[in-house]
C-alpha cells in the first residue's frame, strides 16, 4: 500500500502548493493530493510544484466537475503530465455537494451523477493513447482530437454510492475517498468497484483513502483537536451518510489516533481490506504531525 501525505486545503498561493510539496518529498512521502479549493487552481499550482520538487507523485483530490468542460480539463490534465514527466500526476475529480453544484453553477444535484458518466466518456477517450472523443450528450459535445504528446495523468473520481462505484470501475482507475472508515471500505467501496471494473475487464482498480492520522501519547486530546476541522464536512449528505454506514456518531472516531504502534496497525490492517493507497491528513501539535510522517513513511519503505 502506497501512503501518501495531504496537502491540507488552505494553500492560498503558488509558492504555499510548493512548499506544501517539498515538505511531504522532504518528509519521505513519495507521493501527495491537493484539493481543489476557492483560492489557486489546483492542476497549474501542481505542474509547477512537480518541476521544482522532482521525483514525487502528485494528484489532485479532487477537482469538481461543475464548470470543467472535458476536452480543456483533458487539455489542462495533459498538459500537467507532460510537465511533470512519465507516472508522477494524477488527475482526481468529482462531483462536489449540492451547495456548490447547485449554489455556485446553478447545475441541479439530482442530474450530477448523469452530469459525471458523460464527463468521464469524455475524458477516458481524451486521455487515451488516441487522444480522441467523439460524444455527443445532454449535457456535453466533444467531438476532437488532441495533438498532446507525452505521458497521460492518472484518472480517478471520487465515488461513494453505487451508481459513482460503478462509473469508477468502469471508466477509471479507481477512487479516492474521504471520511470513509474501514468497514464501509471493507463492505461497500472496495468490492464495488472491483466488481465494476471486473466487468469492464480493467485492471484492479486503486482505491485511495483519505483518513486524518495522528501519532500521539493524548488520544483524548488528538480527538478534541480534530473535530473542529470536520465536523463541519461530517453534515454533509454524502458523508453523513459515510458515518452511519460505520456506525459512528463522532466524525472524530474516523481519525487514526494513537502511539506508534497503535496507528502503524490500523494503517496495515487497510491494505487487507484492499485499500491501495492512504492519502493521510497529519494533525496534532508540530511533533506529533513529525511523528506521524516518520512512521508513516516508515511504514512505506518497509
Amino acid at each position: 500500500m502506497v501512503i501518501s501525505a495531504w496537502a491540507g486545503s488552505d494553500n492560498k498561493s503558488v509558492d504555499d502548493v510548493i512548499n506544501s510539496v517539498r515538505a511531504a518529498a522532504d518528509a519521505g512521502f513519495r507521493a501527495v493530493w491537493l484539493p481543489q479549493t476557492l483560492t489557486v487552481d489546483a492542476l497549474t499550482a501542481l505542474a509547477l510544484a512537480a518541476q521544482v520538487v522532482p521525483g514525487i507523485r502528485v494528484g489532485t483530490a479532487v477537482v469538481p466537475i461543475q464548470g470543467r468542460h472535458p476536452i480543456p480539463l483533458a487539455m489542462h490534465a495533459l498538459t500537467v503530465a507532460q510537465a511533470a514527466g512519465p507516472g508522477r500526476v494524477t488527475l482526481g475529480i468529482g462531483v462536489s455537494h449540492p451547495a456548490g453544484s447547485e449554489g455556485w453553477y446553478a447545475i441541479p444535484y439530482r442530474e450530477v451523477v448523469d452530469l459525471c458518466r458523460e464527463e468521464l466518456e469524455a475524458l477516458a477517450g481524451l486521455l487515451g493513447p488516441e487522444r480522441r472523443a467523439d460524444q455527443t450528450g445532454s449535457y456535453f459535445t466533444a467531438r476532437v482530437e488532441l495533438s498532446l504528446a507525452g505521458p497521460a495523468p492518472s484518472l480517478v473520481v471520487a465515488a461513494l454510492g453505487p451508481r459513482m462505484l460503478e462509473l469508477a470501475g468502469r471508466l477509471t482507475d479507481g477512487t479516492v475517498t474521504w471520511m470513509t472508515g474501514p468497514t464501509t471500505l471493507a463492505r461497500r467501496i472496495v468490492p464495488a468497484i472491483r466488481e465494476a471494473a471486473a466487468r469492464a475487464g480493467r485492471a484492479e482498480p486503486r482505491v485511495i483513502a483519505g483518513l486524518p492520522v495522528c501519532v500521539t501519547a493524548d488520544p483524548a486530546r488528538a480527538r478534541e483537536a480534530i473535530r473542529p476541522r470536520i465536523e463541519a464536512s461530517a453534515q454533509r449528505p454524502s458523508y453523513r451518510r459515510q458515518l452511519a454506514l460505520e456506525g459512528l456518531v463522532d466524525p472524530a472516531d474516523l481519525a487514526v489516533i494513537g502511539d506508534r504502534d497503535t496507528v502503524a496497525s490500523q494503517v496495515l490492517a487497510l491494505a487487507d481490506l484492499g485499500v491501495t493507497e492512504l492519502m493521510a491528513e497529519m494533525f496534532g501539535t508540530p511533533d506529533e504531525r513529525a511523528e506521524t510522517a516518520a512512521v508513516l513513511t516508515g511504514l512505506t519503505e518497509a
